[in-house]
């Protein structure tokens, strides 16, 4: 059966956060890809609320402009200086329309909570028509948390004691309070109305709630999570870490379960988003971020780092980092290659060692095997970029685009000076900078032709290792080398002058 969808839910991430010691609001620190507000967000989203209301205080315009920019569709509410959970909770009540219904109250900063999880929470509420319902956990230690108090029968909640105010058998107790609810909406608005700041701390604590329903005669329920991670909140760079870890097992998990071979899982970071396909193979030490998509059979790795890239099928990249690139289906690319943001290679292309591109398609077949930079550029189908090959594109100024054919046997060691086209089936020889178009067909070269100077290294490196090497290959009897003409030998003077 379909679980009954909330009225609304309120998302609490209006604390300061002053234990992690950061310049960035604890909700906008990040695991798997995302901040620990778009985790809770997509939660609470997960069970298809009618209203989604976060309210905001620290940093409040900073953290409205992420979410305006990853949750758009949610209202933000602002705590004013009255402190407390139970103000906060009020303060995103006055952006809730609805009068009647479900409202669930979570928290900016627990991020492996998961929308079946509430929706469970709603379903119990629901189906026992209480007024509040919480979400508890048992755990091994208790300490620091608040308790449930439950009535002898265990079917009712009587209330919520703080680890501090706990007598000795109530720290016994190891269930413990999430701070995760469920409320009738009219008796939250009713309840909060009612609740004061006189105590020790000042301020309107959401608990209070609890003790007006039940002294009001009305239902206090729980529902029981075995998943004790699931409620954590982080409140420090350790506890980051740990969640972090934790989310990182379970989306790893996830992928093996549904037919992706992980090698190592204990070197392996895969973030929330990311999408592998069945039969995918991902070696030892990958980062695959951001909404990376690796396709069917593809193999991922070793020690390659991914960040918004598709790979497509049978695809392999090894030992290599991607930024927002395409990799056809069976191309290759690495090792020790950076593809760049606009990277686009063709099906059954290659990306070699060493090789860096930006801006740049690649056609179906294409080679760039080694040693080169190719940066905003077109190479057509079947084309072969020879090795340490420089698309020079900028000029100081600008950037601008080169477009080398289909079929280009682009030779080694060339420098190709943007703008310019080179025709489709041409040529160019090694050493070779193009700096004007070359038609189709056609072979550009530009190298001065060579010349030997006899005699050399015996002349100019006299008693090197060089020197006595090339006599003895000469040969003792053979002094032609030596006795080179004198206009040779001038030629040699003038050529090094020059230099």
């Amino acid at each position: 059966m379909e679980s009954p969808a909330p009225a609304a839910v309120i998302v609490l991430a209006a604390g300061a956060g002053t234990r992690m010691k950061s310049r960035t609001p604890k909700v906008l620190h990040e695991i798997g890809g995302r901040s620990l507000l778009v985790h809770a967000v997509t939660a609470a989203e997960g069970t298809g609320p009618s209203e989604l209301v976060v309210v905001l205080r620290h940093e409040r315009d900073r953290v409205a402009a992420h979410l305006a920019e990853h949750a758009a569709e949610v209202t933000v509410a602002d705590q004013d200086d009255v402190p407390g959970t139970g103000r906060a909770v009020q303060c995103g009540l006055d952006q809730v329309s609805a009068s009647e219904g479900t409202v669930l109250v979570t928290y900016g900063d627990v991020p492996l909570l998961e929308p079946a999880t509430l929706r469970e929470l709603v379903t119990a509420h629901e189906g026992a028509r209480a007024a509040v319902t919480v979400l508890t956990s048992r755990v091994p230690d208790p300490t620091g948390y608040g308790r449930i108090l439950r009535s002898e029968d265990g079917s009712e909640v009587l209330g919520i004691v703080e680890h501090k105010d706990a007598t000795d058998e109530q720290l016994a107790i190891d269930e413990i309070n999430s701070g995760i609810y469920a409320f009738d909406l009219a008796v939250l608005r009713d309840a909060l109305g009612r609740i004061g700041t006189d105590n020790a701390q000042g301020e309107m604590y959401l608990t209070d709630v609890l003790s007006i329903a039940r002294s009001d005669g009305r239902s206090v329920r729980a529902v029981v999570t075995a998943d004790v991670m699931m409620v954590e909140g982080v409140n420090d760079r350790v506890q980051l870490a740990q969640l972090g870890a934790e989310m990182n097992r379970r989306t790893l998990e996830r992928h093996m379960r549904s037919g992706v071979t992980i090698i190592d899982p204990s070197t392996t970071w895969i973030d929330s988003d990311v999408s592998i396909a069945q039969d995918a193979v991902i070696l030892p030490g990958v980062q695959l971020h951001g909404a990376t998509d690796i396709g069917t059979e593809a193999t991922i790795g070793p020690d390659t780092t991914l960040r918004d890239t598709e790979v497509g099928e049978g695809a392999e990249v090894v030992r290599s980092h991607a930024v927002l690139a395409v990799i056809g289906a069976n191309a290759t690319v690495g090792p020790f290659s950076y593809l760049r943001a606009g990277t686009d290679l063709g099906e059954k292309g290659k990306i070699g060692g060493f090789v860096e591109t930006k801006n740049a398609k690649i056609g179906p077949g294409a080679k760039v095997p080694h040693l080169s930079y190719v940066g905003d550029a077109e190479i057509g189908e079947g084309t072969n970029i020879g090795a340490a090959t420089i698309f020079a594109n900028y000029d100081g100024v600008d950037k601008h685009r080169t477009t080398v054919g289909k079929h280009v046997r682009v030779g080694s060691d060339n420098v190709l000076v943007a703008p310019i086209t080179i025709g489709d089936g041409a040529a160019t020889g090694a050493g070779t900078t193009v700096r004007k178009d070359v038609p189709p067909g056609a072979l550009a070269v530009n190298a001065v032709a060579q010349r030997n100077m006899e005699g050399w290294t015996l002349r100019r490196r006299a008693g090197t290792a060089a020197e006595a090497a090339a006599r003895a290959a000469l040969g003792a009897e053979d002094r032609s080398a030596a006795d080179a003409p004198a206009t040779e030998v001038a030629d040699e003077h003038k050529e090094h002058e020059q230099r």
